[in-house]
Parts: structure tokens; C-alpha cells; sequence
């Protein structure tokens, strides 16, 4: 659904008028805020297929600090690759990158290891890698990367829009008081059942990642 269309479905159960573009009103402004709010809470309760997208980049020779494209703050990553030499990157800490880089001999390498090191100036987040790359390496990291706040009328919701309905329905309920229908208490019961029904029909499609294997 789009983000217009998602206020117009949150409106007419509010048994309001219906809107032409999501900036008519102050009152339909608010309702797309309440939609982000439910966006982000959606967002962040599972890795959503939707979600997922690869990060690549080349590595540039001496540099170590790299910036993740497009990921924000809520990203999560699943894994990362040195594509070049077809090996996975093993996680480490921020401790063990400035031993080896600072304390002990500086080694320049094929890069096997990562940590994270805060975020670059426009809040994308940026991993060290270690050895420090001699040479160009290509970089893959498989993240969980939540959407932009919806703001124009015709972006499309990525997640299920039904949680996201349910749940800002039940924000705009609480908000607006009892309306002589569904209180805002039994919406959020409604919007709890979306939520868990969606999440179960997605992790279907990653099994794997619920099984456990003993090593």
C-alpha cells in the first residue's frame, strides 16, 4: 500500500473524510506520523524478507574505516563476505581492531575480520576492517536495512501493511478517545494478532535461520 493510501484506510475508520494528498490536513499529517510510528515498531519486531538488501563496496588500499551505503542505526547485519577471496569476515570487537592496529605491528593484508565504529556524517554506519586492505577487495554485507519514513503519497510500505494499519489505527484511537466502536485497548489485542501472524508467515521463508546446529 501506498503511504496515501494507508492514511485514506486509517481515516475511514476513524469515520473521517477521506484525503486527496497526505499533507490536506493537519489532521491527516498526524495520522502519517502515527504510521511511522507504527512503521518503526513493525520494523524493529522482525528481519523482514523485505527488509533485506546487500551492501557492497570495494575497499581502498590503507583505508580501514568504510562506511555501509544506505543502512541506518535500526540496520542489522546478518553477514559479511570478502567477495574477492570467497571467505566470510569473522566479527570482532573495537578493542581487539585498535590492538591490532595501534598497539601491535600495523599488518596490511587481505581483510578477514570487521567491527563496527559508529556511523559516518549522514548516520550510515561504518565498520573497520582488519588487516588493514593492500589492495582493492570487493565487500559484501547482507543487512536488515528499515525503510525511510514514508513521506511522499506514492511510496509503497516494504513490510506488511497490516500490522501497520492495525497498530496505527490503535494509536489514533488512543489519541482521539473513545469513538463509541472499538476502544484503543482491544485495537492494540487486534494489532498484536497482525503482528505475530505476519511474523510467522515471513520466517517461513528462512527456516534455517531457526534451527540450531550444535559445532
Amino acid at each position: 500500500m501506498t503511504f496515501l493510501q494507508l492514511i485514506n484506510e486509517i481515516l475511514r475508520r476513524l469515520r473521517e473524510t477521506t484525503v486527496s494528498t497526505s499533507a490536506e490536513s493537519d489532521y491527516s499529517k498526524m495520522i502519517g506520523d502515527l504510521i511511522n510510528d507504527a512503521k518503526t515498531t513493525v520494523e524493529l519486531s522482525h528481519e523482514w524478507t523485505a527488509l533485506r538488501s546487500t551492501v557492497t563496496f570495494p575497499t581502498v588500499a590503507s583505508t580501514k574505516t568504510y562506511a555501509l551505503s544506505g543502512t541506518t542505526q535500526g540496520a542489522i547485519l546478518k553477514e559479511a563476505m570478502n567477495d574477492t577471496n570467497n571467505l566470510f569476515l569473522q566479527p570482532k570487537t573495537k578493542h581487539y581492531i585498535n590492538q591490532a592496529t595501534y598497539v601491535s605491528a600495523p599488518v596490511n593484508g587481505v581483510p578477514d575480520c570487521y567491527a563496527f565504529n559508529g556511523t559516518d556524517g549522514t548516520g550510515q554506519l561504518q565498520v573497520d576492517l582488519h588487516p588493514t586492505p593492500d589492495a582493492i577487495y570487493q565487500m559484501r554485507f547482507d543487512m536488515v536495512v528499515p525503510q525511510a519514513e514514508l513521506a511522499s503519497d506514492s511510496t509503497v510500505l516494504k513490510v506488511p501493511h497490516s500490522p501497520v494499519v492495525q497498530l496505527a489505527y490503535g494509536y489514533a484511537l488512543r489519541e482521539k478517545g473513545e469513538t463509541g466502536g472499538i476502544s484503543a485497548a482491544e485495537q492494540f489485542g487486534v494489532a498484536s494478532i497482525a503482528l505475530s501472524d505476519a511474523i510467522q508467515i515471513d520466517a517461513n521463508r528462512y527456516q534455517n535461520e531457526l534451527t540450531f546446529v550444535a559445532v
